[in-house]
């Protein structure tokens, strides 16, 4: 069972963000389980017997060790997209990472179809800057292909000392041939939140969600607040477009911020006893101040958790275009000197009780954006309904559809829905889904 006093994580990212947990799991005893005890050990001992085979016939002397983390890996990424073996190395990275600072090319990644798929790049970083993009696929890294690594391998090898280059190929929807970029890997910084004024409304982005984002949250909504004025505040743009996701404890603590009550978000594991419900707490740091979320298809998980909750309890709009759909729980149990494994073992459900795992959340409004003709057609993300091997949902895989457009203008200027909720804020353009007054805030109990 897990225990209270796990951190869990809940970023699509591999590797970018994680946490620790202990886990324990009750024996029964019975007949059934026993016999089912009984044929397990006989897979072992096949195991076994292969891993004999090739340790004595392969044509080259195999390393041991190379052997046991490949099986395992082999075993975990055949559960879904985001279970995963982690190298005593790659921990100790993923632990660093979590912290908000680490060294490579600045890109969000999960494995699709034997490569690795941009989620997104992360703002103001090397890969940003070169012109990688949501949904490229890394084929080949300085001229070695990627089919046939592990999501852990491939990143490692983007790793690198800071100012060292590294050639990355990408397959491009809509691209006649493969484009190459020449990237030089640097310190990789994640302010996770970024915030300005746009004249009368506070603008804050939320870039993922590590140890450092409700902190940075709290600071942009303080120093907004006192720049402009609380008279003179029309209200808030929480932009969560191309978030990748985090940690659950920040996603909660994000949402606590807008909301005085209510349940913010529940995992439910395998067994009953596993559920965990959390709530928010008195205090909404806005002070009832009108908020809009701004959501895309490069928005996942932790974002989701945000958006979900609300929606649900109507606090805020949500504006934009339909999310990821990552709706599942990863914990990281450590292994001791031998790394830790990611484990799938809980889906989260929004305050309604809904799961958005393959389907995302639907925004109040959706505004889609005018893409320049280079882009046409090719920016769109299939979300977590198009991993190979993903979590079903619940009311089975006829009924999913996830992601959506993924394309955030850099100019925003050109960036229609940061117009639609600067101009609905200000009382320029109206929309029956702004502001989520009256009977809709009794949608969930609070």
């Amino acid at each position: 069972m897990i225990r209270k006093a796990s951190l869990l994580l809940v970023g699509v990212v591999m590797g970018a963000t994680a946490v620790t947990t202990l886990s324990q799991v009750p024996v029964r005893v019975s007949g059934v389980a026993n016999a089912a005890a009984s044929d397990t050990y006989r897979q072992l001992n096949l195991f076994g017997d292969v891993f004999e085979r090739v340790r004595s016939d392969y044509v080259e002397t195999p390393d041991d060790a190379k052997l046991i983390e490949s099986a395992i890996n082999g075993m975990l990424s055949s559960l879904d997209p985001h279970s995963s073996y982690l190298s005593p190395k790659n921990f100790r990275d993923m632990q660093v990472q979590t912290r908000g600072e680490f060294g490579g090319l600045g890109i969000e990644v999960t494995m699709e179809d034997g490569l690795v798929k941009v989620v997104t790049p992360i703002d103001d970083t090397p890969a940003f800057k070169a012109g990688v993009l949501a949904g490229d696929l890394i084929t080949h890294l300085d001229g070695e292909q990627v089919q046939g690594l592990t999501l852990n391998e491939a990143v490692e090898r983007m790793r690198g000392a800071v100012g060292t280059e590294i050639e990355i190929t990408v397959r491009r929807e809509g691209a006649d041939e493969a484009l190459k970029f020449s990237i030089k890997r640097d310190v990789i910084r994640i302010k996770s939140v970024r915030f300005r004024e746009e004249d009368d409304v506070g603008y804050i982005r939320v870039t993922q969600f590590n140890e450092q984002t409700f902190d940075g949250l709290r600071d942009g909504i303080e120093s907004l607040t006192k720049s402009i004025g609380e008279t003179r505040l029309k209200g808030f743009v929480i932009d969560l477009r191309n978030n990748p996701g985090g940690l659950l404890d920040q996603a909660i603590a994000v949402s606590d911020a807008f909301l005085d009550r209510g349940e913010i978000v529940s995992t439910r594991g395998r067994n009953s006893e596993e559920t965990q419900r959390y709530n928010a707490r008195s205090g909404d740091l806005v002070k009832g101040v009108p908020v809009i979320v701004l959501l895309n298809g490069g928005s996942a998980s932790a974002s989701e958790i945000v958006a979900g909750a609300l929606q649900d309890h109507r606090r805020a709009t949500i504006l934009g275009t339909r999310s990821f759909g990552k709706g599942s729980v990863q914990t990281i149990i450590p292994l001791g000197a031998n790394g830790a494994i990611r484990l799938t073992t809980a889906r989260y459900y929004t305050p309604s009780g809904t799961s958005i795992q393959a389907k995302g959340i639907e925004p109040d409004i959706e505004v889609l954006q005018e893409l320049p003709d280079e882009l046409k057609g090719k920016a769109e993300t299939k979300g977590e309904a198009g991993l190979r091997g993903h979590l079903q949902a619940e009311d089975g895989e006829e009924n999913e559809g996830s992601g959506s457009q993924a394309y955030v203008p850099t100019d925003p200027k050109d960036d229609a829905q940061l117009k639609l909720a600067l101009d609905l804020l200000r009382g320029i353009q109206v929309h029956s889904a702004f502001p989520p007054t009256g009977e809709q805030k009794a949608s969930v109990p609070n």
